[in-house]
C-alpha cells in the first residue's frame, strides 16, 4: 500500500557488539566445513534484531543466503511452525532451484511446513503415533543439508520466547542432528522474559549440553557507546549533561536509549517519565488520531497485519488508511512487514503497551471485526493461517458459538502439520468453550470432522454428533504425543470418571489402554492393571478395533514381562480380531509380537518366517511405526537363537531405515542392539561406537539404558570394573524400578554379579542370582538366561578352594542346575551354553573333565562368537594341563592358549589375556612360535597353520569371501569363518587385508597371483 514511505531511522550508527559480531562472522566461515548454531540473548531492547540485521547484512555481502523467520507474538497464538515456514518461503524465493530439487519425492510431508510445495499427504492421516512429527522432523533437517550443500545459508529465527513448542521442539532437532551442509542457524530471545516456568527454558537448559551450540549474550550499552548512539540519533554531539541523563534512565538499553533521545531532541518532556509503558506510548500519543487508531488496530490483529484485512477492519477509506499509516511509518512505530503486503511495529514492546492499553470491550470488538473480515474474505490472509487466525480472533472476540467450531477446525489443521502441542492447547480451549455454545451448534459437529483417535466401533460418524469425550480422546493422544503426558493422564482420569457415570464399555477400556502408555512412560507403574481392567471391559463385546488393540497392547506387554502361553493366546486373538475389522496396522504390530513368542515357544523357523513376512508388509503399507519395530524386534531375536551376522545386517540398514523416518527412540533401540550383535561377533570397538550412539540418540530413558547396559558389558569383559559400575548404574537409573522386564533386569544383573566376583564379593554375586531366581525365569528368556547361570557357576568355580566360600556353595550349584532345566536348548547357541554350563559346574565342584570342555569347545567353534570359543578354548587348555603332562596334551594347551591370547589381545580382552599368559607360564609353555626357519620347506608351519587353514589362507589372500572359500573347500560358511577368525589370531592381524598382506610378505603362496589371474582350479 505504501511503496515508498521515508521512515525516521531511529538509529542510524550501529554502536558496539564488536566481539558479538565477530563470534557470527567466525560461525559463518566455519560453515564452510560445519553447520553452526547459535542462540543470541538479551533483554527487550537490548538490540538483539540490530545485531542479526547486521550480521544478515554482512553474510549477503559474503554471499550467503540469509533467510528469516519470526515467531508469532501474542494475539495470532496456536500457529505451528511460524517461523521455519517464514524462512522456507524466503529461501525457495531465493534458490527454488536447489529447494525443488532437495525437497523431491518428499513434496507432501514437507507442504505441512510449507504449504506452497503441494498437498499433504492423506494416506497417512488414517492413524497417527509418533513417527508423524519425527518423520517431518527428519525430512526438514534433510532438506536443509542437501540445499546448503552448495550454497552457504544463514537461517534466523527472532523471538523464539514466543515460540510455539513445535517450533521448539524442531530446532531441538536441528540442533542435535544437523551434520552436514553450510548452514548457520541462530535464534534470538528475551532472557528477561525466561522465568522459572516459562516453556523455553527447558530447551534451553538442554541447548546447553550441546557442546554445537553456542551462547551469546548480550550486555547493555556502556556510557560511551549511549553517547555515540544518540549522536548518530540526533545526528550532532549530545551535550555531556544530557548523555548522562539518558543514560541513567536508560541503564544502557538500547531501545530505551533511542526512545528517550527522541523525546528529548523533540523537546518532550514527558518522554523521561518513570513509567516505562508511558514511555513507550509518549510517541504513539503524538500521532494525529487516525494513525492512534490504526496502530491500536494493528496491536489486536497479530504479528503482522496484511494491508487489505487492515481496510477491511478499520472502516478508512483507502486515502484516509495511506495517511494514518504513513504518519505511523514515519514515527517508527509501525513497518512494512518483510515478508508480505502488510504492516507490523517496528518494536514489540511498543506493541505490547499499546495492546495493554486497549479497554476490554475494545479489545472484544477488535477481534470480531477481524474475525468478521475472513469470514467474508478468507483471501485476506495467507491459507495456512486462515484457520488458525480465525480461531483466534473468533475466541478472543468472546463468541463461544463461533470460537467453538473454528478453534476445532484449527485443531485438525495442527494434528494434520504434526503440532500435537498446538492441537492439544487448541482442544482444551475446544473443551473450554464446550458447556458455552448452544446445543443447536453442538448437534451440527460431527466426529469425522474434528476427532480421529477413538475409533468408530459401530457408530455412523457421519450422523453421530461429536462428544465431549471425542474431545477428551483427542486431547489425551495429542499429550502423548507430544510429551505432555501429565496433561493427558489428567485428561484421561477426567475422562474415566465421566464414563463411570455414563458406561460405555469400549470407550472406557481405549482410555484405560491410554491410561497403560501413559503411566509406563512417566515411570509410574508398568501398566498392567490398567491392560487387565481394559480386557475386562471387552471380554464377551463383538470384536472392533478397540478390541483388537487391546489384546494387541496386552500381548505386547506380556512379551515384555511374562512371555508364555497366554501372551502368544492374546496375541493370535489380536491377529484374528485385526482382521475381522480391517485395522492393518493393529494386525501388522500384533504378528510382529505372535512371530517373537513363536521363536520363544521354540518354532524358530516359523516365527522368523512370520516376522520377515510383518518388516515386508509394513514396507509396503507405509506403517512406519511398525516398520521400524521390525527393524527392531527381528534381529533381537535373530541374535537371541544365535545368528548375529544376520541379525547384525538388517540392524545396520535398520539405522538408515529409522533414521530417514526421523525416529530416534526407535534408531537408538537398533544401535543397542546393533551393539549387542557386534559384541557376540568379536568387532567389538564398532560395538562400542553403536552403543554410544543408541546412548546419545535415544530420547526416552529405555534406548539410552539399552546402549549403557551395552558399554557396561563390554567395559566388563575388558576389565574395566569400574567403567562397568558407571555404566550399570546409568542403565539402573534411565530404567527405573517401576516396569522389571527380563530382557532389561536380566542382562543388568549379569554385569553386576559379575563385578561383584570379579571384587571378590561372592556373598554380593550369590545375592543377585538368588533375587532373579527365586523371581524365576520366564518362558522364552534363554538368551538371557544361560549367561546369567554360567556366570554365576564361574563366580563360584573360580572361588572354589576357598575356605570362606564353600559354605552354600552346593546349594547355589543345585539351585543353578535345577534353573538350568527350564531354559531351552533348541538351537545351537543354546546347546552350546548348556555343554559349556555342565563343564563349568563339574569345575565349581573341584572337578576337571577335558572331555566336558571338549565338548563345549566343538560347540562353540561352528558358532560366530570369538570370545565365547577363547573362553572355552581356555578352560580346556587348563584341563588338559590338569589331568595329565603328556607331550600331546601340552601341545595342544599350547596350541590353545595361543589361540586364546591372539583372540582376547585382538578384542582387548585383558583380565582373558593375563588368565592365559598366567596359566602359561606356571605350565612353563611357551606361547611365541619358534621363529622361523629359512630352510623350512613350508613356511606357514612356523605359524601354526594347520593343513585346512593354509588352504583357507591361499584362498583369503586371493581376496575370496567366506562363500567362495566354503564352495572351493567343500566346507560351510560357518566353518571357513571360524578358521578364517583362528588365521587372524595365529596371524596377530586384526583383517583380512592384514592376513593377505603377511602372506603375500613372507611368500607363504608365491603362485597366488599368478594362478588366480588365470582363474582358480586350472
Amino acid at each position: 500500500m505504501l511503496n515508498h514511505v521515508e521512515s525516521k531511522s531511529l538509529s542510524p550508527v550501529f554502536v558496539g557488539r564488536r566481539p558479538e559480531l565477530d563470534t557470527l562472522d567466525t560461525a559463518l566461515t566455519r560453515a564452510t566445513t560445519d553447520p553452526q548454531a547459535l542462540l543470541i540473548g538479551g533483554e527487550a531492547g537490548i538490540g538483539k534484531t540490530r545485531l542479526v540485521e547486521e550480521f544478515a547484512t554482512t553474510a549477503r555481502r559474503r554471499g550467503a543466503i540469509v533467510a528469516l523467520g519470526g515467531c508469532v507474538e501474542i494475539g495470532a497464538d496456536g500457529l505451528p511452525f511460524a517461523p521455519f515456514s517464514t524462512a522456507l518461503r524466503q529461501l525457495r524465493r531465493e534458490l527454488p532451484g536447489q529447494l525443488a530439487a532437495a525437497a523431491d519425492g518428499q513434496e507432501e510431508e514437507l507442504a505441512r511446513l510449507l504449504p506452497e510445495l503441494g498437498t499433504t499427504a492423506a494416506a497417512r492421516e488414517a492413524r497417527r503415533d509418533e513417527q508423524g512429527m519425527a518423520r517431518l522432523f527428519e525430512l526438514t533437517a534433510r532438506l536443509l543439508e542437501r540445499v546448503t550443500a552448495e550454497h552457504t545459508v544463514v537461517l534466523a529465527l527472532e523471538d523464539l520466547h514466543w515460540a510455539d513448542a513445535s517450533t521448539r521442539h524442531l530446532l531441538s532437532y536441528l540442533f542435535r542432528t544437523l551434520r552436514t551442509g553450510r548452514l548457520v542457524v541462530l535464534a534470538t530471545y528475551r532472557s528477561d522474559d525466561i522465568h522459572r516456568r516459562h516453556p523455553l527454558r527447558p530447551l534451553l537448559a538442554e541447548l546447553d549440553r550441546l557442546r554445537t551450540v553456542q551462547r551469546i549474550e548480550l550486555g547493555r550499552l556502556n556510557r560511551e557507546e549511549v553517547a555515540r548512539q544518540v549522536a548518530g540519533i540526533i545526528a550532532r554531539e549530545p551535550e555531556p549533561g544530557r548523555v548522562d541523563d539518558i543514560f541513567e534512565r536508560s541503564d544502557g538499553n538500547a531501545f530505551f536509549v533511542e526512545e528517550l533521545a527522541v523525546a528529548a531532541d523533540e523537546g518532550c518532556r514527558t518522554g523521561l517519565t518513570d513509567s516505562l509503558r508511558d514511555l513507550l506510548l509518549v510517541r504513539v500519543e503524538g500521532l494525529p488520531e487516525s494513525a492512534q487508531r490504526v496502530a491500536r488496530i494493528v496491536a489486536e490483529g497479530g504479528s503482522t497485519v496484511e494491508d487489505r484485512l487492515l481496510a477491511a477492519v478499520s472502516g478508512l477509506g483507502e486515502d484516509d488508511l495511506i495517511e494514518a499509516l504513513r504518519a505511523a511509518v514515519n514515527a517508527s512505530i509501525l513497518a512494512p512487514a518483510p515478508d508480505r503486503d502488510g504492516y507490523r511495529f517496528r518494536h514489540s514492546l511498543v506493541r505490547e503497551a499499546v495492546s495493554d492499553d486497549l479497554l476490554p470491550g475494545e479489545r472484544s470488538r477488535l477481534n470480531r471485526r477481524y474475525a468478521e473480515a475472513l469470514e467474508a474474505d478468507p483471501a485476506l490472509v495467507p491459507a495456512d493461517e486462515h484457520v488458525t487466525r480465525l480461531a483466534s480472533y473468533w475466541y478472543h472476540a468472546h463468541d463461544a458459538a463461533k470460537a467453538l467450531p473454528t478453534v476445532l477446525d484449527a485443531s485438525v489443521e495442527a494434528r494434520r502439520r504434526h503440532a500435537y502441542s498446538e492441537q492439544l492447547g487448541l482442544l482444551e480451549r475446544a473443551m473450554e468453550l464446550w458447556d458455552a455454545v448452544p446445543d443447536a451448534v453442538r448437534a451440527t459437529l460431527r466426529p469425522l470432522d474434528y476427532a480421529e483417535a477413538y475409533p468408530p466401533c459401530g457408530c455412523d460418524p457421519e450422523t453421530t454428533p461429536l462428544r465431549y469425550l471425542d474431545l477428551m480422546a483427542e486431547a489425551a493422544v495429542a499429550g502423548r504425543l507430544c510429551g505432555e503426558r501429565e496433561r493427558s493422564l489428567k485428561i484421561t482420569k477426567r475422562a474415566l470418571r465421566l464414563l463411570e457415570e455414563d458406561p460405555d464399555p469400549l470407550r472406557a477400556a481405549w482410555f484405560w489402554v491410554q491410561r497403560s502408555r501413559i503411566t509406563q512412560s512417566l515411570a509410574r507403574g508398568d501398566g498392567w492393571a490398567e491392560l487387565g481392567t481394559a480386557q475386562d471391559l471387552v471380554r464377551g463385546l463383538p470384536p472392533s478395533e478397540v478390541h483388537a488393540e487391546v489384546l494387541a497392547s496386552a500381548a505386547s506387554w506380556s512379551m515384555l514381562h511374562e512371555p508364555g502361553p497366554d501372551a502368544m493366546a492374546a496375541a493370535e486373538r489380536a491377529v484374528e480380531y485385526a482382521r475381522m475389522v480391517g485395522a492393518h496396522d493393529i494386525e501388522l504390530n500384533a504378528r510382529l509380537t505372535l512371530g517373537s513368542l513363536v521363536v520363544d515357544a521354540g518354532d524358530i523357523d516359523t516365527g522368523l518366517t512370520g516376522m520377515y513376512e510383518v518388516k515386508d508388509g509394513a514396507t509396503e503399507l507405509g506403517v512406519d511405526m511398525v516398520l521400524a519395530r521390525a527393524y527392531v524386534n527381528l534381529p533381537s531375536v535373530l541374535e537371541g537363537v544365535g545368528r548375529s551376522e544376520e541379525a547384525a545386517g538388517l540392524l545396520q540398514e535398520g539405522v538408515h531405515v529409522t533414521r530417514r523416518l526421523g525416529l530416534l527412540d526407535s534408531e537408538g533401540w537398533v544401535w543397542g542392539n546393533l551393539a549387542e550383535s557386534l559384541h557376540s561377533l568379536g568387532r567389538w570397538d564398532e560395538a562400542a561406537r553403536a552403543a554410544a550412539s543408541a546412548h546419545r540418540l535415544g530420547q526416552s530413558a529405555k534406548p539410552r539404558a539399552g546402549g549403557s547396559v551395552r558399554l557396561a558389558h563390554l567395559a566388563y569383559d575388558r576389565g574395566d570394573m569400574d567403567e562397568a559400575a558407571r555404566r550399570l548404574a546409568d542403565a539402573r537409573t534411565f530404567f527405573g524400578t517401576h516396569d522389571p522386564m527380563p530382557q532389561y533386569a536380566l542382562p543388568m544383573t549379569w554385569v553386576a554379579l559379575g563385578i561383584a566376583a570379579a571384587e571378590d564379593r561372592l556373598p554380593d554375586a550369590r545375592a543377585e542370582l538368588l533375587t532373579t531366581l527365586d523371581n524365576g525365569l520366564p518362558p522364552g528368556t534363554q538368551r538371557y538366561g544361560w549367561p546369567l547361570l554360567l556366570a554365576a557357576t564361574t563366580a563360584e568355580a573360580d572361588a572354589h578352594g576357598a575356605p570362606a566360600t564353600e559354605p552354600g556353595r552346593p546349594e547355589i550349584l543345585e539351585r543353578i542346575r535345577k534353573a538350568a532345566k527350564t531354559l531351552a536348548t533348541g538351537v545351537p547357541v543354546w546347546q552350546a551354553y548348556d555343554a559349556w554350563l555342565r563343564a563349568e559346574l563339574l569345575r565349581a565342584e573341584g572337578r576337571t573333565d577335558p572331555d566336558a570342555w571338549s565338548a563345549a569347545v566343538a560347540a562353540f567353534e561352528p558358532l560366530e562368537r570369538p570370545f565365547d570359543l577363547a573362553r572355552v578354548r581356555f578352560r580346556l587348555a587348563g584341563a588338559l594341563l590338569a589331568s595329565g603332562t603328556g607331550d600331546d596334551e601340552r601341545a595342544r594347551a599350547t596350541e590353545l592358549l595361543r589361540l586364546v591370547t591372539a583372540v582376547a589381545g585382538h578384542l582387548g580382552a585383558a583380565p582373558l589375556a593375563r588368565s592365559a599368559t598366567l596359566l602359561a607360564q606356571r605350565a612353563r609353555l611357551a606361547l611365541a612360535p619358534a621363529r622361523r626357519d629359512p630352510a623350512s620347506a613350508d613356511p606357514a608351519e612356523s605359524l601354526g597353520l594347520t593343513s585346512r587353514e593354509r588352504d583357507v589362507l591361499r584362498l583369503v589372500a586371493a581376496g575370496h569371501t567366506n562363500r567362495r572359500i566354503a564352495e572351493e573347500l567343500f566346507i560351510s560358511p560357518k566353518t571357513a569363518s571360524v578358521h578364517v577368525s583362528n588365521i587372524l589370531a595365529k596371524l596377530g592381524v586384526s583383517g583380512r587385508g592384514e592376513a593377505a598382506a603377511v602372506a603375500h610378505r613372507l611368500g607363504l603362496f608365491p603362485t597366488t597371483r599368478t594362478r588366480e589371474r588365470h582363474g582358480a582350479g586350472h
